[in-house]
C-alpha cells in the first residue's frame, strides 16, 4: 500500500522547481463620488449662464460651462417636504406620503429604498449636511451620518448648526435663520456674522468632509442650503450686491387667479413697490452668497484631485413667486414656483457646455446617480424618473406632470413645449397657458370665450393629465374618465406666525434668561434696511398671533420710529 503522505512517482512534484501560479485579477474601477448641491426655493431664472445676465453666479456658470444645463427642469411638487422626498425615494407622494408639508401623521417611510441607503449598502460613505426636511427630523434615511440644520429646530440639541452657534458664543440669538414671523418676506439682514452664517456653515462642513474622506472610499455628499428661502437674512457683505441693478419686474396676471392665491398674497406683507424691489434684491443676493460657497466646495474637490472623478448635480427643491401676480411663496403651478435650476457635471459622460431642452425633474436624480454608480434599483415600485446619462431612453420627455397637496387644496398640472394645463380640485378651476407666446403665464385662455381650437387643446392636455393622475397621482381623485371635483377651496389667509421654537423649549432658566429679547432682534434685523417701517406692516395680525400686549407693541413701534428719525 502506498504512503498516503507521499505522492506516487507518477505524480511526484519536484519542490525545488515548483512555483505557485499567480492569476492576474484586474483591479475594479473605482466608483465615482457623487455631490448633490441643493438650494431651497431657487427659481430657474437665477443663473447667469442660463441667459439671465443680471445674476452674479460665477461658480454655477462654471458648472454649466463644464457640464450640461437643463433648461426645462421641474420639481414634481413645488413645496419643500414633498420635493425632497421625491428626490430621496425617486417616487411621488402616492408612495412616500408627503403631498404637502406636514400632513397629519405622515412620517418618512422606512420601508422604501432611498438614494443614500442604496449607496451606503454598496460601500459609499453617505453624508447629509444642512436642510433635509424629513420627519422625524433626525431620521437618517440611509445616511451614514447627518449634520442637521433646520429652519425652526424644536430643540437646540437636535440641531447641529444651532449647537455650533452656541459653541462659538452665539447661543443667545433666537432668530438664527432670520426673523421668520413679522418680517418673513420683509427686507432684513442676518443677525449672525458672515463667518458663522448658515450658508457658510454648510460649505465649511462639506469641505471638511471632502478633505477628511478624500480617497478613502467613494462618497455621496448631499450639501443642502436653506437659502434663498425666506427670511432673506443676507450677511452685510452681500446685501447691496444687486442694489440699483437692472432687475426683472414681477409678472402680472391679466386674468383671475384661483382662490388658493389668496393665501399667497397675504404672506408677503410688502406695503409698496419699494419693499418688493428690495426683497427681490436680497433674494438674488442670497443666491450669489450660496454661489460663492459652492465655489469653495469645488476648490476643495480640485485640491483633493477629485473634481473630475465626481458626479456633481446642482438643483433646488422648487422656486418662489417673489411678487409675481401679486403672490409670494410657492405651492402654485406657475413656472416661477415649479421650474427649477438643474445642472449636471461629469466629464466621463457629459460633454462640457451642452444644453438640454427636454423636460427633466427631481425624479431623475436617483436613477441618474445609480446609473453612474453602476447600481440597480432594489425596489419593486416602477420609478417615474430615468437616468439622464443612460443610452436607453424610455421616459417620455415631451410632457411634464406636477402635483400639489390633497383634498380641495390639491391641484395638478401638465405641460408640453407649447401649452400648460392646470386643474384645481377645489371647485374644478382650470387654467390653460400658451407657453410659447405667453411664457410668463399672464393670460388664462379658458377665462374668456373659448374657441373650438382652444377647446381641442384643453381636451388633449386634460386627457393627458388624467392619465398621469391615475398612474402617479394620489389615489381616489379620478373617475373613469374625469377628475373628481371637490368643494370650492376657502382660503384661510394669515400672516406667517412661525416663531423660533427652541428658545421656548430650553429648560435651563439661566440659559433662557440669556437669550436676546424678541423685539431687540426684530429691530436689529431691519436696522440697516431704511425701506422698512414697522408701522407700515400688518402689526395687528402679528400681535394677535403672538399674543403681545398693546403696550409692548407701542414700545416696539416707538423704538422703530426713533431709528428712522436718527437716520
Amino acid at each position: 500500500m502506498s504512503d498516503p503522505q507521499k505522492p506516487s512517482d507518477e505524480y511526484e512534484i519536484k519542490t525545488s522547481t515548483f512555483r505557485p501560479r499567480r492569476l492576474f485579477v484586474p483591479k475594479p474601477e473605482p466608483k465615482p463620488n457623487i455631490l448633490l448641491l441643493m438650494t431651497d426655493q431657487q427659481r430657474s431664472d437665477t443663473i447667469n449662464a442660463a441667459g439671465f445676465d443680471f445674476m452674479q453666479t460665477p461658480n454655477l456658470d462654471r458648472l454649466a460651462n463644464e457640464g450640461c444645463l437643463y433648461t426645462n427642469a421641474y420639481t414634481p411638487n413645488p413645496i419643500c417636504m414633498p420635493a425632497r422626498h421625491n428626490l430621496l425615494t425617486g417616487l411621488p407622494a402616492r408612495y412616500h406620503g408627503f403631498p404637502d408639508n406636514m400632513p397629519a401623521g405622515a412620517v418618512t417611510r422606512a420601508d422604501l429604498p432611498t438614494l443614500p441607503r442604496i449607496l451606503s449598502d454598496h460601500g459609499y460613505d453617505t453624508r447629509g449636511i444642512g436642510k433635509m426636511h424629513f420627519r422625524p427630523p433626525r431620521r437618517h434615511n440611509g445616511f451614514d451620518k447627518r449634520e442637521f440644520m433646520s429652519e425652526l429646530p424644536l430643540y437646540r440639541e437636535d440641531d447641529d448648526y444651532a449647537m455650533y452657534l452656541k459653541s462659538v458664543g452665539l447661543g443667545h440669538i433666537q432668530h438664527i435663520h432670520g426673523v421668520r414671523h413679522l418680517l418673513y418676506m420683509v427686507p432684513q439682514r442676518s443677525l449672525i456674522p458672515e463667518e458663522h452664517h448658515a450658508t457658510k456653515w454648510v460649505a465649511d462642513r462639506s469641505i471638511d468632509f471632502i478633505r477628511t474622506n478624500a480617497g478613502r472610499r467613494p462618497f455621496f455628499l448631499w450639501s443642502s442650503w436653506i437659502a434663498p428661502h425666506p427670511p432673506f437674512d443676507v450677511p452685510d457683505a452681500w446685501a447691496d450686491l444687486y442694489r440699483g441693478a437692472d432687475l426683472p419686474q414681477p409678472y402680472v396676471s391679466q386674468t383671475p387667479l384661483p382662490t388658493l392665491s389668496e393665501e399667497s398674497k397675504v404672506l408677503g406683507d410688502l406695503p409698496n413697490e419699494r419693499y418688493i424691489r428690495r426683497m427681490r434684491e436680497l433674494y438674488y443676493a442670497a443666491i450669489s452668497c450660496v454661489d460663492h460657497q459652492i465655489g469653495r466646495i469645488l476648490e476643495a474637490l480640485e485640491q483633493a484631485r477629485l473634481l473630475d472623478k465626481t458626479l456633481i448635480i446642482f438643483t433646488s427643491d422648487h422656486g418662489g413667486l417673489l411678487g409675481d401676480y401679486g403672490l409670494y411663496q410657492k405651492w402654485h403651478p406657475y413656472d416661477s414656483c415649479s421650474r427649477i435650476p438643474f445642472i449636471v457635471r461629469y466629464p466621463d459622460k457629459v460633454e462640457a457646455g451642452t444644453v438640454y431642452d427636454d423636460f427633466v425633474d427631481l425624479h431623475d436624480v436617483l436613477p441618474t446617480v445609480l446609473d453612474v454608480a453602476g447600481l440597480d434599483y432594489p425596489g419593486t415600485i416602477p420609478l417615474p424618473g430615468e437616468s439622464l446619462l443612460s443610452d436607453t431612453k424610455t421616459k417620455d420627455r415631451d410632457w411634464q406632470y406636477v402635483e400639489y397637496s390633497f383634498d380641495n387644496r390639491r391641484w395638478i398640472s401638465v405641460r408640453n413645449q407649447a401649452y400648460k394645463y392646470n386643474f384645481f380640485y377645489g371647485g374644478g378651476f382650470e387654467q390653460l397657458f400658451d407657453m410659447r407666446n405667453d411664457p410668463h403665464e399672464a393670460t388664462n385662455l379658458l377665462a374668456g370665450q373659448v374657441t373650438s381650437e382652444i377647446a381641442a387643446i384643453r381636451h388633449e392636455l386634460k386627457s393627458r393629465l388624467l392619465q398621469y393622475e391615475k398612474k402617479q397621482g394620489l389615489e381616489g381623485y379620478t373617475n373613469e374618465d374625469d377628475f373628481k371635483r371637490g368643494a370650492p377651496f376657502t382660503p384661510h389667509p394669515q400672516r406667517n406666525k412661525a416663531f423660533p421654537r427652541f428658545p421656548g423649549n430650553i429648560m435651563d432658566g439661566a440659559v433662557k434668561a440669556g437669550m436676546n429679547d424678541l423685539f431687540d432682534e426684530i429691530l436689529a434685523a431691519v436696522a440697516k434696511e431704511p425701506v422698512v417701517k414697522l408701522r407700515e406692516l400688518d402689526i395687528a395680525a402679528w400681535q394677535r398671533a403672538g399674543g403681545f400686549s398693546d403696550d409692548a407693541i407701542k414700545e416696539l413701534l416707538e423704538r422703530d420710529d426713533l431709528r428712522h428719525r436718527t437716520v
